[in-house]
């Protein structure tokens, strides 16, 4: 989607040229000032300039990027929109929905369903800034255009877990793909993986614990935690068991997008749904 900025220059900005204050000032990325040079236009006062052009006060800077959009194939999906803008669509994604086709979800992922969403939307381009797992519900942001995907995120996840959790700790245990297997990861090989984690209640034998990811691994809260002896309730797969839920109690609680060029500051929230609170009644009080 075509997306335009237009910034009015002011004393302190002045005899910046255009790269400088695109990288440092907007905080956007060097491939942001690449597309803007051959998949968009800058303009000083109207008039195209190239990224070496100095700026004055009063000048007025003017950044557009195009895009041209990708053919899906879109499915009629409902899903929950936690906050939109003209930058970002954040979602409440459902139980049991990949972000993107996979075997056995070829039109019942979260891209069909956003494509079916934007239908009326030209050059729409599925943009998820991260993903999360199949089973994993909450919060996930789609950028709008590339200024959008150049945005800073906080993440909270939030997971049941089986036993009683300590009040809090980091686990940094390296994971890898389990020898053998092509989608299941075991700790103790592969890459570093660190995991903070602080334990909001413990009751019934089960804890609410909140994370945060230093790294980005596939799995990475439910190896750990699997890891410490203290599975992701309904998570079969690394051994939560299934006798109170099939829904594996994990979510994205809350996400904080962060991008000042698009005047955004913004934390955007969700929670286990009712059905999932309804396993755990006394975690949920």
């Amino acid at each position: 989607m075509k997306r335009t900025l237009e910034f009015v220059i002011d004393c302190g900005q002045e005899n910046m040229d255009v790269r400088t204050f695109v990288r440092r000032y907007l905080g956007f990325s060097a491939r942001i000032l690449t597309a803007l040079k051959y998949e968009g236009e800058m303009l000083k006062n109207g008039e195209p300039v190239h990224s070496n052009a100095v700026l004055k006060a009063g000048d007025t800077l003017t950044l557009t990027l195009l895009e041209t959009g990708e053919a899906y194939e879109k499915a009629d999906l409902p899903f929950a929109v936690l906050y939109e803008d003209e930058d970002f669509l954040v979602l409440d994604k459902p139980y049991n929905m990949p972000v993107h086709p996979s075997p056995g979800h070829d039109r019942d992922s979260v891209l069909n369903a956003a494509v079916w969403y934007f239908q009326n939307t030209p050059d729409f381009v599925f943009r998820p800034l991260y993903r999360l797992d199949r089973d994993t519900t909450g919060a996930l942001v789609l950028a709008k255009n590339k200024f959008a995907a150049n945005a800073k995120l906080t993440k909270t996840y939030r997971a049941v877990c089986e036993g009683e959790t300590p009040e809090s700790g980091c686990v940094n245990v390296p994971i890898g793909l389990k020898p053998g297997h092509k989608v299941e990861r075991c700790a103790g090989i592969g890459d570093e993986a660190v995991t903070e984690f602080q334990t909001v209640k413990t009751s019934g034998g089960y804890s609410l614990v909140d994370f945060h990811l230093k790294t980005g691994r596939t799995h990475q809260i439910r190896v750990h935690m699997a890891h410490l002896g203290h599975p992701v309730a309904g998570d079969d797969l690394y051994g939560g068991h299934l006798d109170r839920t099939e829904h594996q109690m994990l979510c994205c609680r809350a996400v904080h997008l962060l991008c000042p060029a698009l005047d955004i500051d913004k934390t955007v929230e969700t929670d286990f749904s009712a059905e999932q609170k309804a396993c755990f009644p006394e975690l949920f009080q």
